[in-house]
């Protein structure tokens, strides 16, 4: 398998439902693993990229939640409807978008 350019993981992580962290799977992070394969798919993408998903990221107030390597950017709070631009946009085109990554501090 040829290395891919971009790799991205998914959180899926299931919590109980009373857990006050909450988690990825509950906001929707199978929903957006989904998009992502379908995207992908469309595009005739794999190869290129790589999805996966992943157990918790430790963002979950942010979730759902992804990250896109090598660059170790971190997006939280997504809907489905920001896959196709994280696609086009940072998968693609490399430029991450600002406005839906965690804040900073996420990662200290």
């Amino acid at each position: 398998m040829p290395r891919p350019e971009k790799h991205v993981l998914v959180c899926t992580h299931q919590r109980p439902a009373d857990n006050p962290k909450g988690c990825c799977s509950a906001r929707g992070g199978g929903d957006i693993l989904n998009e992502f394969a379908k995207e992908i798919d469309a595009r005739n993408l794999w190869g290129r990229l790589k999805l996966n998903t992943t157990s918790c990221l430790g963002a979950c107030e942010q979730g759902a939640t992804a990250l896109v390597y090598p660059e170790g950017v971190m997006y939280g709070n997504l809907k489905t409807s920001d896959v196709a631009r994280i696609i086009d946009e940072h998968l693609i085109g490399d430029q991450p978008i600002d406005e839906l990554k965690v804040p900073a501090d996420v990662w200290s």
